[in-house]
């Protein structure tokens, strides 16, 4: 059974070259991310809010080519997940055929973006990847948590190495922030291990 979902987010992180799209389950819980590659990630995003460009890019095109040879993209299947790839299907109907491509996900997405074309995915791929909301929110608290402390660490180890700070501080507020400094790369190793543990 192939159970109805909707892209509920696209994070677009342009210093990276893997980009994260999510897709949450219609009227329930569940949902999952999908990581593509940020020419993908724009494209859904570009698509998704109806940004047109002066020339057709690739996605646009296809969609072209589908429409001039009389088909419509009826929904978008992600019907597998292999060794951590996702696999999906465009299904296309013209006349009395209906046709099943394969396609990777995120291209069917960035094809179907733009018209809402129903996506859906089968439940065994579902059940084997989806997480609570809940799971959600404590994964972005912690990864909140760990960018502050990552800030603070670099402010305080710049600080310690300032000759002309260490000059004119106390020992006893060196040897604190020393102190402040190692609680929190503990705090911050803690946090790491923890979200390479969370599905």
């Amino acid at each position: 059974m192939d159970v109805p979902v909707e892209l509920s987010r696209t994070v677009i992180v342009e210093t990276s070259p893997q980009q994260i799209i999510i897709l949450k389950e219609k009227g329930g819980e569940r949902y999952f991310p999908i990581t593509i590659g940020v020419n993908e990630a724009l494209a859904i995003d570009r698509r998704w809010k109806r940004n047109e460009l002066a020339r057709p890019m690739t996605h646009d095109l296809l969609a072209a080519v589908i429409d001039a040879m009389g088909g419509g993209l009826e929904k978008i299947v992600i019907n597998d997940l292999r060794k951590r790839i996702f696999y999906a299907k465009l299904v296309i109907s013209r006349g009395d055929d209906v046709l099943e491509i394969d396609s990777r996900p995120s291209d069917a997405i960035a094809l179907g973006a733009a018209f809402d074309t129903p996506i859906f995915v089968a439940e065994h791929v579902l059940d084997e990847v989806s997480q609570d909301l809940a799971s959600l929110a404590k994964r972005e608290n912690l990864q909140h948590r760990r960018d502050e402390l990552a800030q603070v660490i670099t402010m305080i180890q710049t600080r310690l190495e300032d000759e002309d700070f260490k000059a004119e501080a106390e020992e006893d507020q060196l040897q604190s922030l020393r102190e402040q400094l190692k609680e929190m790369q503990a705090e911050l190793e803690d946090i790491e291990e923890i979200l390479r543990q969370l599905p």
